[in-house]
């Protein structure tokens, strides 16, 4: 196997949940060794998050924490105390998302292990920041989609604000925490300084705002909720047909133009109405009734493969077991089964980037609790007399 980017960093993964083992995943995925702290008897809250269990194993636990080794560690016990610290001193990277003040209270704030590791990068991971008079509130993802404005451009006009499917706040964060991070590490190995990293699911959720923020900006106007429409590109949404619904994504006049030529729908191109972009977009509806008169006459497939011929950019509406078992997603191996200590194997999706020369792996399968307990012990100077006193305190 080639040498992989973070091949040779060492983690000392403190977080739980989602935002912040999202984060160390991304790291571990690219070949850093993240070692991921776990309260013993318990560990991470999402091994109870369920069901699905496969065997007793959380679904959700085991979606993003693959390329870990777990260490069970009581961090309120001296002997905790003291294994952590051997561990952080060293480690490259300390990632943490317990809430902001939490960490002073366990004596792992920056300032404290800066004393014992002066170049590590330590990434904060909260959801409203370290700072501030809102870094005291109660975070989770969905309230974070609502008070970063995700939620109020997400769903139809008529309609409730709406939540994204997959935990979208949760997974910004984690990422930029990600970014953020190996781009401390290169500072690092350019000037030698570690650094602090704050990072949030706010910060994360307003960034994606993108050019819904820009719409604000450029207005002073709440942006309008419109369902599976763009809000400033038409026709670009999605559309009834025969049996199912597609997508359409008309970015410019000529695409306008090849998609109405190739669905027989010519009149539209000399409706007034519809003449530009703009005129498309004031009557969106309008237009959308138009275009499903001809849609809904042909199933999804014959639009497709129509509009796939006049190079117009389409898809179906694609459900989980229909994606999984697409060429494309074959191709990329954007499945992956690994081996996994007590399910056998275990399904894990696959990486969104392709590294030529430092391809990322899977390593690790998502460890059971504590499976690396020992490992990690013997590499910092624990023998097994050691280890097994640990055990009987409940240090381990």
């Amino acid at each position: 196997m080639a040498t992989q980017t973070l091949s040779g960093i060492k983690v000392v993964d403190l977080t739980r949940v989602l935002t912040g083992p999202y984060c160390t995943m991304m790291l571990g995925d690219m070949g850093a060794d993240v070692v991921k702290i776990e309260q013993p008897g318990k560990g991470d809250d999402t091994r109870a998050w369920g069901p699905p269990f496969i065997d007793g194993e959380s679904a959700y636990y085991l979606s993003i924490n693959r390329n870990k080794r777990s260490l069970t560690l009581n961090l309120k016990s001296e002997e905790g105390q003291a294994v952590i610290r051997k561990l952080i001193a060293e480690s490259d990277v300390l990632v943490e998302n317990f809430a902001p003040g939490a960490t002073e209270r366990l004596g792992l704030d920056y300032e404290s292990v800066r004393r014992m590791k002066l170049d590590l990068v330590y990434t904060s991971i909260s959801g409203f920041g370290q700072t501030g008079p809102w870094k005291n509130h109660t975070a989770y993802d969905q309230i974070l989609q609502g008070m970063s404005g995700l939620m109020s451009v997400t769903g139809f006009e008529d309609g409730q604000p709406t939540r994204f499917g997959v935990p979208i706040a949760d997974i910004a964060a984690g990422m930029f925490g990600a970014y953020a991070t190996v781009s401390a590490l290169l500072h690092r190995e350019r000037t030698g300084e570690g650094q602090h990293i704050d990072t949030s699911m706010l910060g994360g959720g307003i960034a994606l705002l993108s050019y819904q923020a820009a719409i604000y900006f450029a207005t002073g106007q709440q942006p309008a909720r419109t369902g599976n429409a763009h809000p400033i590109v038409a026709p670009y949404q999605t559309f009834r047909t025969k049996d199912d619904y597609v997508n359409v994504a008309s970015g410019n006049d000529q695409i306008w133009s090849r998609f109405c030529t190739a669905m027989g729908m010519e009149h539209l191109l000399e409706d007034e109405r519809f003449t530009d972009n703009a005129g498309r977009i004031t009557r969106r509806q309008e237009l959308a009734a138009e275009i499903e008169k001809t849609l809904t006459q042909h199933t999804t497939e014959d639009v497709i493969e129509t509009l796939e011929a006049a190079s117009v950019p389409c898809g179906p509406i694609s459900e989980l077991p229909d994606v999984f078992t697409s060429p494309q997603v074959e191709h990329y191996q954007l499945r992956r089964r690994v081996p996994h200590p007590t399910l056998g194997e275990v399904d894990q999706t696959g990486f969104p980037y392709a590294l030529s020369e430092t391809p990322c792996e899977i390593r690790h399968a998502p460890p059971v609790l504590g499976q690396h307990t020992a490992d990690v012990l013997h590499e910092l100077g624990y023998d097994d007399e050691q280890i097994g006193r640990m055990r009987e305190a409940g240090a381990v």
